[in-house]
C-alpha cells in the first residue's frame, strides 16, 4: 500500500501518527482526534503551512499509526513517544530546550526583575517559572513595566531622572526620594500577579487595549492586547508549574461510544493506570466498587514506587508539556474527574472517598446519557 493509499485509510479515531522518511526513520510524531483528517490536511490546502511544515512534507514517505480511545489519550501516548524517540522534527518545531525563569534580585536596595535561564540555588531569590517561551516572558515583562512605568532608562542611577522618565514610562525612582515608596508598591502588585493573588495589572492591560480601540489607535491596542495575551500566557504556565509540583492523585472517568466508559488514573504528570469498563454490564454499584478498587490500588503502588527513589519528581520539558494536557484536560473535560486528597488514601482509607467515587460514577454515566 504506497502512502496515498495509506492517508486515506487512516480511520477516523483519536490516536497518534508517526512520520517517515525514505530510510525508514521516524521523523515526526503527531496527534489527532480524527486521525484521517489530520493527516490529510497535511496533503491538501497546503497554503498555510509554514516553511517547516513544507520541508516535513516533502520528506515523507511513510506513516503508521496507534489507535487510542480518546483524544486525551492520544495527547498522552505523543508525549510519551516524542520524549522516547526525540524526532527531527518535533525538535525543529519546538522552541530551544532551555527553560526561562523571571528571579527577583536586590540590586543596591532596589528590587528588579531578571529574566534568565537558571533561577539560582534554592532561596537565594524568588523566582516564578520555569518557562518554555523566553520571548514570551520578555514581551509580558515589557508590558507590565510600561503599564506600570516602571520602564527605566538607568536603572542603575541614583538622583538623576532617565530618558524614559520624560517619555512617561519611567515614574522616577531613578531619581530616588518618594518615588521608590511607589515603585515598591508596584514591584508588589507584579510579584502578586505572578503568584496568582492579584490579576488586577492583567485587567489594566486589557483596560488600556479598550480605551485604545475606542480612540481608534489600533497600533496601540494591538500592542496591549499582545501584552495582555503574553501576560494571560505567563500565568497560565505558572499554574501548570504549581499543578506538576504538587503531584496530585487523579481519577478520570471518560463516556466512550456505546456503553463503554474509560477510566484513567492520573498520578503528577503520568497516567498510572487505564481501564475500559461497561455500564451495561455492570450496575452503578458495581461500577463504583470497580472505581474505588482500582483508585486504592493503583496509588498505593504509585506511593510505594515513588518511595523508592526512581527521579519521577523531576521536572523536565516533557514533564510540563504533560502536565498542561492533564491540566487543560480537566478545565476543559468531556468526562468527570476527581483530585484525590492524599489523607483520603491512607489507612484505613478516609470516608469520604467513597462518596467522592460515586459522585464521579453517578456523573458519568450522566455524561453518557445525554451523549445517547
Amino acid at each position: 500500500m504506497n502512502l496515498t493509499e495509506k492517508v486515506h485509510s487512516l480511520p477516523l479515531s483519536p490516536g497518534v501518527y508517526l512520520m517517515k522518511d525514505s530510510l525508514g526513520n521516524i521523523i515526526y510524531v503527531g496527534k489527532a482526534k480524527r486521525l484521517r483528517k489530520r493527516v490529510q490536511s497535511y496533503f491538501y490546502n497546503n497554503k498555510g503551512h509554514s516553511p517547516k511544515v513544507v520541508q516535513l512534507v516533502r520528506q515523507i514517505r511513510d506513516l503508521e499509526y496507534r489507535l487510542t480511545d480518546t483524544e486525551f489519550e492520544a495527547f498522552m501516548l505523543e508525549c510519551q513517544l516524542i520524549k522516547e524517540m526525540k524526532p527531527m522534527y518535533n525538535r525543529k518545531m519546538k522552541n530551544p530546550l532551555a527553560y526561562s525563569y523571571i528571579s527577583v534580585r536586590e540590586d543596591k536596595g532596589r528590587r528588579q526583575f531578571e529574566v534568565s535561564y537558571d533561577p539560582g540555588p534554592p532561596g537565594a531569590s524568588l523566582h516564578f517559572g520555569p518557562y518554555t517561551s523566553r520571548s514570551t516572558v520578555e514581551r509580558a515583562l515589557q508590558g507590565i513595566k510600561e503599564s506600570q512605568r516602571i520602564l527605566c532608562s538607568s536603572p542603575n542611577a541614583r538622583g538623576s531622572l532617565c530618558l524614559n522618565h520624560s517619555l512617561g514610562l519611567c515614574l522616577g525612582m531613578c531619581g530616588g526620594g518618594a518615588a521608590l515608596e511607589a515603585y515598591d508598591v508596584i514591584m508588589d502588585r507584579i510579584i502578586a500577579l505572578l503568584d496568582g493573588r492579584d490579576t488586577g495589572i492583567l485587567s489594566d492591560l486589557e483596560q488600556r487595549m479598550a480605551e485604545a480601540a475606542e480612540r481608534f489607535d489600533f497600533e496601540a491596542a494591538v500592542k496591549y492586547r499582545d501584552y495582555a495575551g503574553a501576560v494571560q500566557a505567563l500565568l497560565q504556565k505558572e499554574k501548570v508549574s504549581r499543578f506538576t509540583g504538587e503531584n496530585n492523585s487523579i481519577a478520570v472517568l471518560e463516556p466512550m461510544a456505546g456503553d463503554r466508559i474509560k477510566l484513567i488514573l492520573i498520578k503528577g504528570a503520568q497516567i498510572i493506570y487505564r481501564a475500559t469498563l461497561h455500564s451495561q454490564q455492570m450496575d452503578r454499584a458495581q461500577l463504583q466498587a470497580a472505581v474505588y478498587a482500582a483508585i486504592l490500588e493503583q496509588f498505593a503502588a504509585a506511593a510505594a514506587a515513588g518511595s523508592a527513589g526512581d527521579g519521577a519528581g523531576t521536572i523536565n520539558r516533557h514533564t510540563i508539556d504533560e502536565a498542561q494536557i492533564i491540566y487543560s484536560y480537566l478545565k476543559s473535560s468531556s468526562g468527570s474527574y476527581l483530585i484525590i486528597p492524599p489523607e483520603w488514601l491512607g489507612s484505613p482509607p478516609e470516608p469520604l472517598l467513597e462518596g467522592a467515587v460515586d459522585k464521579l460514577v453517578a456523573g458519568c454515566l450522566e455524561q453518557q446519557e445525554d451523549a445517547e
